[in-house]
């Protein structure tokens, strides 16, 4: 499968690279579930085949996941009011909410700069960000030097590793557990403590 992935795209004109790779580095932030990084580490493998380059994925991919960010960030200031202050979400309990916020508004933009870094929270700091209406440039500017950090990693990654697919695969399988594994626990957390809350109201 992967081997027929990097076939498919070493043979697409390096447009149409750049474009597959914009696309995920911005879905990203509203569909959490969207494979980005793994994306932008597959693209990254091309560099020495075909005519794209370092720095131009690296320019493109973080701006885009910028751009998705202040997507979120202007959903959680125009509906994160409401979402919020009215406890309308479902699993996590009011006074969770109002710690979440108090933490946010204490911590607010270092949690910006590191969000790149904390996966499976990307939305859902971008949401808070424009929920708190946090300044949307300086939420851009530190939400673009996440991004440039991180996808400068990934990005250098994908090219050490070329179009070893064997080695490929896997990074791709570690990296995809250790998401799937800290996403579960994560939801799991707040499902347990919704339940448990709700016994010892009722």
């Amino acid at each position: 499968m992967l081997e027929s992935i990097l076939t498919f795209m070493n043979n697409l004109d390096p447009f149409w690279i750049y474009v597959i790779l914009i696309s995920f580095s911005f879905i990203e932030n509203v569909f959490p579930p969207a494979p980005s990084d793994v994306v932008v580490i597959i693209g990254a493998t091309l560099i020495a085949s075909t005519t794209i380059g370092f720095f131009p994925i690296l320019i493109l991919t973080s701006f885009s996941s910028a751009l998705g960010f202040i997507l979120m960030y202007y959903v959680g200031k125009f509906f994160g009011d409401n979402i919020l202050r009215k406890g309308k979400i479902k699993f996590i309990h009011r006074d969770d909410l109002e710690k979440t916020n108090a933490w946010f508004n204490k911590y607010g933009y270092k949690l910006i700069v590191a969000n790149r870094f904390l996966p499976g929270t990307r939305s859902v700091i971008s949401f808070f960000s424009g929920a708190h209406q946090l300044n949307v440039f300086k939420t851009f500017f530190y939400a673009s030097i996440s991004a440039f950090a991180w996808n400068a990693i990934i990005i250098y990654l994908g090219f050490l590793l070329g179009q070893n697919v064997d080695l490929i695969a896997s990074y791709l399988k570690t990296y995809s557990n250790i998401i799937l594994i800290i996403t579960v626990i994560v939801i799991l957390f707040f499902v347990v403590r919704y339940f448990i809350r709700k016994k010892k109201t009722d």
